[in-house]
């Protein structure tokens, strides 16, 4: 797990996680999403894929053919080939996870006073997966096509192997914890639903979050943009700018993401939540159908945007991407510094807070109050939202689809913009009113 930190003698174990919103939009958001995201998934698949990307048509077939059977008739049954290309891509992207050499990354300091270690990895793992997945193609050894052949089966197998998966994840927080990060809310699908353990692992080295979320997850979402690419131009004999232009401000992303990777691991997603199927399974599956869902759109439908519109989008994404980038580390040079670092050419602007841990030891942390971090609390989402946009647009507006995951992207990001503030105005009490009230809007500036 990492360096443990000195208990109390009057520590106490672990809070379970808590919820910000009413216990009745809590239990009803969570057994929406349970029920509802797994046939989502297949059903984006069949429109994109066999519906011409019209809502309308898949409307129709459920309509005609009544929901449950509508839904069973198209659902794709998992196959032995889609079990081969998932656990395949799982054995190698872990293999790489543990192999492959990286430098010691120690997280931030959790709850309970642990410290995590990482090694810091991915950028070689995500250069390796895509040479060698090229080379596959190149050299005539697999074509990447049959990956978009058989795509609903995989989305089938994933939905099913992942329930799996975060069941187990539920029983191993039960009964082999990884460390005193863990613990139960005494409500099993509360349980299930956020995690019980906030760093669980395989052993001492393996990060089964790390896999789940950055070497399963976001390297399929890179995978997938190439196949996508490969199956048009094996359709069509050429690739479409607007095709070239959503892969390569998808794969410009991933690669930012690989670069900044440790950075990641300070984040909400890794520090505060935990291991359960809002993570795991997203990251699992939602992650490798909904994210990558306009360049699958776009195999079908090509469109020829011309070199001056291409070129304009591919710049105008290029440049949110990087300030996305340059948010994240610019935080993360100012943690790293403690403070002692230039923001825009200033000395930065800083809130000293302190806080305790689970286990009664008083901590100190640094606000970040100027530069991006100035503008809001939360201004890095806006260029992450613009990005998907931009690697979006390309498919025009001739279907809404295209554009669901920039809306599941808002959403997304702004619940997490609250649960954020949330969990930071529990943490740092008056501090963070201090901060709050220097930063007043928590994403938009001058509006949110």
């Amino acid at each position: 797990m990492g360096k443990p930190a000195k208990p109390s003698s009057a520590a106490t174990p672990p809070a379970p996680p808590k919820t910000v919103h009413s216990p009745l939009l809590t239990y009803a958001s969570m057994l929406s999403l349970l029920s509802l995201c797994p046939p989502f998934v297949i059903l984006l698949w069949y429109t994109m894929v066999h519906a011409d990307g019209s809502v309308v048509r898949t409307y129709q077939h459920l309509r005609d053919h009544g929901l449950l059977e509508g839904l069973r008739s198209l659902w794709p049954m998992p196959t032995v080939a889609a079990g081969k290309i998932i656990l395949g891509f799982a054995f190698f992207e872990a293999a790489l996870q543990l192999l492959l050499p990286g430098k010691r990354f120690e997280g931030p300091v959790s709850p309970s006073g642990n410290v995590p270690v990482y090694k810091a990895n991915g950028l070689q793992a995500y250069a390796v997966t895509l040479a060698t997945y090229l080379s596959l193609w190149w050299f005539g050894i697999f074509n990447p096509a049959i990956v978009y052949d058989h795509l609903g089966e995989i989305y089938s197998a994933l939905v099913f192997g992942s329930f799996v998966f975060c069941i187990l994840l539920y029983i191993k927080g039960h009964v082999a914890p990884s460390s005193s990060d863990s613990g139960s809310s005494g409500n099993a699908i509360i349980d299930f639903y956020w995690g019980m353990e906030l760093y669980p692992r395989i052993g001492k080295h393996f990060d089964i979050k790390v896999f789940t979320n950055c070497r399963f997850g976001m390297m399929s979402w890179a995978v997938l943009a190439v196949t996508y690419c490969i199956k048009q131009y094996e359709m069509n004999g050429r690739v479409a700018d607007s095709m070239l232009v959503n892969t390569a401000l998808m794969l410009i992303y991933i690669t930012k993401f690989y670069w900044w990777e440790s950075g990641y691991w300070c984040t909400m997603d890794i520090a505060h939540d935990r291991a359960g199927f809002y993570i795991c399974w997203g990251c699992l599956v939602w992650v490798p159908s909904i994210y990558t869902s306009p360049g699958m759109y776009l195999v079908n439908h090509p469109v020829n945007l011309g070199p001056q519109l291409a070129l304009s989008i591919l710049l105008a994404g290029i440049l949110c991407i990087y300030i996305n980038y340059d948010c994240d580390r610019q935080r993360q040079e100012f943690r790293r510094t403690n403070g002692k670092c230039s923001v825009w050419g200033k000395a930065p602007s800083k809130i000293v807070a302190s806080y305790q841990t689970t286990n009664g030891e008083t901590k100190t942390s640094l606000l970040l109050t100027s530069g991006w971090w100035g503008l809001t609390r939360h201004f890095h989402y806006v260029p992450e939202i613009l990005s998907a946009f931009f690697w979006t647009v390309p498919a025009l507006f001739d279907h809404f689809l295209p554009y669901f995951y920039v809306i599941f992207l808002t959403i997304l990001l702004l619940d997490r913009a609250k649960r954020d503030d949330d969990r930071c105005s529990s943490k740092y009490g008056k501090y963070w009113k201090t901060y709050c009230n220097k930063v007043p809007y928590r994403v938009i500036p001058g509006i949110y």
